[in-house]
């Protein structure tokens, strides 16, 4: 009786607080807006849309239009930097609200995602070597290779001439690679977007125009088919507004006006760039130590099934090696970060997304490093423990392990370097460690030689430290 008018009371205050709500909450519906933090998907190396300056802020006519437009409506965001296609796929699986990435409005975008008024009208130029006086026109590129990037309005045009001019499409996920294919002579040009391609010439990218730019179409900022309406009227609606008030004139004119910059020297370009490669090679630590105790962990449960006596549990763990170092990691990663949450309908973190993905293929290899290792031991030390009366727990524990793990710590360290390279190949689903960071700074400053340098030396000098201090842990072992 006591439970029913409990139940009772709080009925009826929860009712009281809908009804007395119910009024109030359209006259509140514009702070409601607030409340709520919109995570917006964007690109990180399509200069001068969105890219990283030198502190390590989101800038470009992308972020600032989004900024200003925020400001103006009064709603809240997070910028989740992914890439271009990442993005994109991010959004089809719902793992974010909205992408703004100079992504241009298309029939065939229109059927899964909903666009605002365009912000941006863009168009298709043609980029050769600085150096090359020989490429012109389109007919100069019979028989040879053309560079563009994946999913843009240059790919789609590129496409469209391409049998007609005879020549090869080669495509690149972002522009800095574009751009040194075509610098190296792998590519004699490539097709870009105007307003990137000229801000990059500007930015002494080693490039230059040929060709007047070509009719094109409208970028758009674009959510899921149906869904974050409200966010998309605000964003409409402050366009309007920053056009109206001369804040869109201003911000356009920053990137696509005369600003050309000054060339650093290599050593001030790297010590400018280190700050954020050294948090990127942080980060990378970090996924490597995080993801390498679950696969150690993964590794002991499935390896110890393996060498068990029940054939059901033998037969589980052969499945779960066989999977997990069947799938190539970078297939592993879309599917964990963008299949299964578009099939399940749940937003999953990027942290988790990374280590899960790692976890999953580094624990396979341990569990194959654990099996190898136990059934490396003669047999005929267990049967002598056993014949002794010690149990096979007991003889596996004392006996055949300690001997194994000396078999074994050689393999682990290999697998702990190989896990800390792979950590690069997640930057497809926008995981910023070391790799990732070193191609925000060439999106902004296209020195690729530098750059590159510079991240494979802190590679180098770090696998180094590691395995020398592996090294020394597996004497120490051995002598013990």
């Amino acid at each position: 009786m006591k439970t029913t008018k409990v139940s009772f009371f709080v009925l009826s205050l929860v009712l009281l607080l809908v009804t007395g709500l119910s009024g109030w909450a359209g006259a509140a519906d514009a702070e409601s807006n607030t409340s709520k933090t919109y995570v917006i998907g964007t690109d990180i190396t399509f200069a001068p849309f969105e890219f990283q300056d030198v502190n390590g802020d989101f800038v470009g006519i992308d972020m600032d239009l989004l900024d200003a437009i925020a400001k103006d409506q009064n709603f809240k965001y997070e910028i989740k930097a992914l890439g271009f296609n990442a993005a994109v796929q991010a959004l089809e699986a719902n793992q974010v609200d909205g992408v703004i990435a100079g992504m241009s409005i298309t029939d065939e975008r229109k059927q899964k995602f909903d666009f605002s008024e365009s912000y941006f009208e863009s168009g298709v130029v043609m980029g050769v070597s600085a150096n090359n006086d020989t490429v012109k026109s389109y007919e100069d590129l019979r028989g040879k290779k053309v560079a563009v990037k994946t999913g843009t309005e240059g790919y789609t045009f590129a496409e469209s001439v391409a049998s007609k001019y005879g020549f090869t499409i080669v495509p690149f996920d972002d522009s800095s690679q574009m751009y040194d294919d075509v610098k190296t002579g792998n590519s004699v040009a490539c097709f870009e977007d105007f307003p990137v391609l000229a801000y990059g010439v500007k930015q002494n990218n080693g490039l230059k125009i040929v060709t007047k730019k070509e009719e094109g179409g409208s970028y758009g900022f674009a959510v899921s088919k149906g869904k974050n309406q409200e966010l998309l009227q605000m964003f409409n609606d402050g366009l309007t507004n920053i056009k109206a008030n001369g804040e869109y004139k201003r911000i356009t004119e920053t990137y696509v006006g005369d600003n050309t910059q000054t060339t650093m020297g290599r050593w001030e370009l790297v010590q400018k760039s280190l700050p954020s490669l050294i948090k990127g090679l942080g980060k990378t630590l970090l996924y490597t130590i995080v993801s390498l105790f679950f696969a150690f962990i993964l590794g002991l449960i499935f390896g110890f099934m393996k060498v068990g006596h029940n054939k059901f549990l033998r037969g589980v763990a052969t499945v779960f090696v066989d999977v997990f170092r069947g799938i190539p990691l970078i297939v592993l990663a879309f599917f964990i970060y963008f299949g299964i949450p578009q099939a399940l309908g749940f937003t999953m973190p990027l942290f988790l997304a990374a280590i899960l993905t790692l976890s999953l293929n580094a624990g396979a290899y341990v569990t194959e490093i654990i099996r190898g290792g136990i059934q490396s031991i003669d047999r005929g030390q267990m049967e002598a423990a056993r014949s002794l009366g010690l149990p096979y727990r007991k003889a596996m524990m004392k006996i055949v392990i300690p001997q194994a793990i000396r078999i074994m710590i050689p393999s682990f360290i290999n697998q702990m370097v190989i896990t800390l390279k792979d950590t690069s190949i997640l930057s497809v689903i926008g995981l910023v460690e070391l790799t990732q960071s070193g191609k925000i700074v060439i999106a902004r400053t296209f020195a690729s030689f530098d750059i590159w340098l510079t991240v494979a030396i802190m590679y180098l000098i770090v696998i180094i430290a590691l395995t020398k201090i592996a090294d020394y842990l597996e004497v120490r072992v051995r002598r013990g």
